[in-house]
């Protein structure tokens, strides 16, 4: 069959990309490097894709294997387009997430190891936690505001060591450098340490409490 070693290395990508869910968390330091390779081989995929379609149109489509190979190649490429753009996006620009017109709180937190996330609420009371290390992990479900207090339902975790929380509050903090105020997360009731996301953005009418951020 001709161009079968193009055909076969397209469907393993295709799978690779397809089931990075179980594995782009475990390769360490070397994701990020190892997406920038799958979006390098996406390229030479395509390169090699437009050399077969020059050859299809010379022979006029009379090769009907080339032109089912060209249609599956096709196929996949597309259905892989974003993923590893996906990916490194979601990894160096996160920041950038204030700029959605949905949002109307964003809160990001970043630490030394490489790690980066983001929680975003939503204007149709949907909320989305998303955490960046050597891996993509999204946590999501809706939320309700009572009084000053935010509280989370329907939530569904991305991968198995997400916390899932049960409410939060906005807090004005005594000591800061850049952001004047935090989401301030607890997992349940009997939760006194909580968790913080330093706030960017906040369109919601809510009263934040004033603590110490020690």
């Amino acid at each position: 069959m001709k161009n079968k070693g193009l055909l076969i290395s397209t469907i393993i990508y295709f799978l690779i990309l397809t089931l990075s869910y179980y594995w782009e968390g475990k390769l360490g330091l070397i994701t990020v490097p190892f997406f920038i390779v799958l979006v390098i081989i996406y390229l030479v995929f395509s390169f090699l894709l437009l050399r077969q379609i020059f050859l299809l149109i010379k022979e006029k489509f009379t090769d009907k294997t080339r032109l089912l190979n060209c249609c599956i190649i096709i196929t996949i490429l597309i259905l892989t387009f974003s993923k590893p753009l996906t990916f490194l996006k979601n990894y160096f620009f996160m920041e950038f997430a204030e700029i959605d017109n949905n949002n109307v709180l964003v809160a990001n937190r970043y630490d030394e190891c490489t790690r980066a996330e983001t929680f975003k609420l939503k204007s149709d009371f949907t909320f989305r936690e998303k955490n960046v290390r050597f891996g993509v992990s999204e946590v999501i479900g809706s939320y309700r505001i009572s009084n000053d207090t935010i509280h989370f339902e329907n939530v569904k975790r991305g991968k198995q060591e997400d916390i899932l929380w049960e409410f939060g509050v906005i807090e004005e903090l005594e000591v800061y450098t850049e952001n004047k105020y935090a989401l301030k997360l607890f997992k349940n009731k009997k939760d006194t340490v909580g968790f913080y996301y330093f706030i960017g953005r906040n369109d919601l009418n809510i009263k934040p409490t004033i603590k110490p951020n020690r």
